[in-house]
């Protein structure tokens, strides 16, 4: 999956800003996770999910781990794919507002609706990779 066409300054500084603001999202949510891992497992728990252990250590590594990929370009493609198809498999469980009390619906109905967009816009840095200001950019020069 290497990107073949040329880019301009312009496209690689807003695929740099899209990579650091993506950053911004995922990796204090998994820093969190490691400093409040108890409390995580918890909540995994609370949702019904099995082995929330395990659960909670792969969040952390798709929010630290994935997102530090993006962040730096390193092997974008397949860590925007990850933590697009991340982002989705979640949305489902903790965000499901179909099944929460009324006074509930709208706030988790955001954060679903919010959470289909930021998958939609990892799976263009799958399809279109991180821009020429990146480690995979300077990996093929």
């Amino acid at each position: 999956m290497n990107q073949t066409m040329p880019t301009t300054p312009a496209q690689d500084a807003m695929t740099l800003i899209g990579r650091i603001l993506i950053a911004l999202l995922y990796v204090p949510a998994g820093w969190a996770k490691i400093t409040g891992f108890a409390g995580t497992v918890g909540y995994i728990a609370s949702k019904g999910v099995p082995l929330p252990e395990v659960c909670a250590a792969l969040a952390i590594g798709a929010e630290l781990g994935l997102a530090l990929l993006l962040l730096v370009g390193w092997k974008a493609r397949w860590a925007g794919l990850g933590l697009a198809v991340f982002t989705f498999v979640i949305s489902f469980i903790f965000h499901n507002y179909w099944a929460v009390p009324a006074d509930q619906v709208m706030a988790q109905s955001t954060n679903f609706f919010k959470n289909m967009a930021i998958a939609g816009g990892l799976l263009a840095f799958a399809a279109f990779g991180a821009g020429g200001w990146s480690l995979d950019a300077r990996r093929r020069d």
